[in-house]
């Protein structure tokens, strides 16, 4: 079936990129499950535009059968089920620790403290969802107390790095006229670099409290948590209908448990890499590749990225 006939009777559309190997007969084995679920394939092609992005379109609705097929056929796989073809976001809101960068700040922080191993395993619980965020991020920012201000500075320059196809990402969604934001349940002192260096035009995110260049174990002002990030993303989209006068598309990225409420709350959360709570909360998921994957999955021809 073409893509204009998708287009007529698609009431699901999947964007899938995965190993090319044996193709037709994973799509074959991920049509019979669907329709053992109830859920007819109408078609699955190659975009024109977008040759290792593949679209499916069913003209049911279940959600869950499609994704359950999908996962049980393309592992891994990065992909996208949503109820129309992808456009172009307007707001872009993203994670940074773990999504943006390939490092959790506060753990590598916490190795010039000698406190990596017992800081990182507090980490892992509340990005997992098991721990309250803001209970676990003040227990971790507490043993932190008396390093020298200047270790973030070093662990900047030492430890952290950008996800490959961050800039990228953020670049090319801002040339086309998308609004982008970086929120961070981590630190303005590790963000605001981040954010430079990728292109982000906002940040919000937790300060660390500093006195007599040294860190107190303390936070200054409110915590950034799930709430915040989901209202944050909800405001950008406020903003941004109040300039156009009409519906706002919206893409949110993120890879733990804090970041569910924002993914969901976007027209496309995409998981990145992501623990599983995280990704069956979203619509989308990067398991394979890198982030410029969103990129092929929103339809965006290569020949438009921004590289850098």
């Amino acid at each position: 079936m073409s893509n204009d006939a998708s287009r007529i009777f698609a009431v699901l559309i999947a964007r899938l990129i995965a190993e090319p190997e044996n193709l037709s007969a994973k799509i074959d084995a991920a049509r019979s499950d669907m329709e053992a679920g109830g859920l007819r394939l109408a078609s699955a092609a190659m975009l024109d535009f977008c040759d290792q992005t593949m679209q499916l379109a069913s003209p049911d609705d279940d959600v869950a059968v499609m994704r359950s097929a999908l996962d049980a056929h393309f592992t891994p796989s990065d992909g996208m089920v949503c109820t129309a073809e992808p456009v172009v976001p307007k707001v872009f809101i993203s994670d940074m620790d773990s999504t943006m960068i390939g490092q959790e700040c506060i753990d590598e922080l916490a190795d010039f403290a000698g406190l990596k191993e017992r800081i990182a395993a507090i980490t892992e619980r509340a990005m997992q969802g098991e721990l309250d965020f803001e209970a676990a991020l003040r227990e971790r920012v507490g043993l932190l107390a008396g390093l020298r201000e200047s270790a973030i500075d070093d662990c900047l320059a030492e430890r952290i790095r950008p996800m490959p196809g961050a800039r990228t990402l953020v670049e090319t969604l801002k040339k086309l006229g998308c609004r982008t934001v970086l929120v961070t349940g981590g630190f303005h002192h590790f963000a605001d670099p981040v954010a430079r260096e990728l292109g982000f035009e906002h940040v919000v995110g937790n300060r660390l409290a500093v006195a007599d260049g040294k860190l107190t174990g303390e936070l200054a002002g409110p915590v950034v948590d799930s709430a915040v990030k989901k209202a944050t993303l909800l405001a950008e989209i406020e903003a941004a209908h109040s300039g156009l006068g009409t519906p706002v598309t919206s893409l949110a990225t993120g890879d733990g448990a804090n970041d569910i409420p924002m993914l969901e709350a976007a027209t496309y959360g995409i998981a990145y890499h992501a623990k599983p709570k995280a990704r069956s909360a979203a619509n989308g998921w990067v398991d394979r590749g890198d982030l410029t994957s969103v990129l092929r999955m929103l339809g965006i021809d290569e020949q438009t990225w921004v590289h850098g």
